[in-house]
């Protein structure tokens, strides 16, 4: 009987020890994966010449739009 309580004192100290760790943010916690190491920066994805000016000509035209809505807007008279 005493071996019985002895066993679950054990397992809710080995519960708490983990529940511990990861509350604590250590990286010693049993079964316990990070997705990746601290520090770890993925290089940068490098635009060709052709696509950065296709981004801004379009954004550009997008913006050239807002304006002239804006524009026609300030113009309508008061209803």
């Amino acid at each position: 009987m005493n071996d019985l309580i002895l066993k679950s004192i054990d397992e809710e100290i080995a519960k708490l020890r983990q529940v511990r760790a990861i509350l604590a943010g250590s990286d010693t916690a049993p079964g316990r994966k990070t997705a990746a190491p601290v520090g770890a920066v993925k290089p940068r994805r490098k635009l060709s010449a052709k696509a950065r000016n296709a981004i801004a000509e379009a954004q550009r035209r997008r913006w050239a739009k807002v304006k002239s809505q804006k524009k026609a807007a300030a113009q309508a008279p008061p209803a």
